[in-house]
């Protein structure tokens, strides 16, 4: 069996890294690292915790990134996971796509998210955000796909090109626009995952008894 990038970890890296994260967080403490840290079944929190939560440095760190992963529910009910390029506008995440795509129908049908947005390195930060999508059709290409595309690397003349082969590509884009209901950040330096922060919790319940 296949095993997990953690798992695959030598030992000697993984377990004094998780014992310093463990340290720092003293059992049976509630402290401000734990803000919005809902219970994960929750399905909204109050706009000013998102907001916090999404103003964090590592919060905007990695809403500035180019792709994220959208979970949505599929017209035949079965889940569906897509990496795509998005922009943050301070308030939503903007998502564009062509009209034909075969998620716009089950967005329609369904239009309840779940974002995933995360580093490469361990250990990961890992931004998760639940919304509700709102589609606006466009004439020509909007804004923010141009942008989106900026921060790869194409040099002047790739950008003339794939911008001339966009415009004739797409008559007209979809706007997929998505206003956060709940987030929740992992950096494993304040914040762990709520599964992790309640075994720490049961083992300080049993080293008191």
């Amino acid at each position: 069996m296949d095993r997990s990038p953690v798992d695959r970890l030598d030992p000697e890296v993984h377990v004094p890294w998780m014992s310093r994260m463990l340290g720092r967080l003293r059992p049976g403490a509630t402290s401000s690292h734990t803000i919005g840290d809902t219970d994960e079944g929750a399905t909204s929190m109050q706009p000013n915790e998102i907001t916090a939560i999404l103003n964090r440095p590592v919060g905007q760190e990695l809403l500035a990134r180019d792709l994220l992963r959208m979970a949505y529910v599929a017209k035949d009910g079965t889940p569906r996971n897509i990496p795509i390029g998005f922009t943050w506008n301070g308030s939503q995440i903007v998502v564009c796509t062509s009209k034909n795509a075969p998620k716009l129908p089950s967005l329609r049908r369904n239009p309840e998210v779940a974002l995933t947005i995360d580093t490469e390195v361990h250990p990961p930060k890992i931004l998760l955000i639940r919304g509700r999508a709102e589609l606006d059709v466009v004439d020509g290409i909007p804004e923010e796909y141009l942008q989106m595309n900026g921060s790869y690397e194409m040099t002047p003349e790739q950008r003339v090109e794939w911008e001339a082969e966009v415009r004739s590509l797409y008559d007209g884009m979809v706007r997929i626009v998505i206003t956060p209901t709940w987030a929740k950040l992992i950096d494993f330096e304040t914040t762990l995952p709520s599964a992790v922060e309640e075994l720490i919790r049961r083992r300080a319940d049993r080293q008191r008894a």
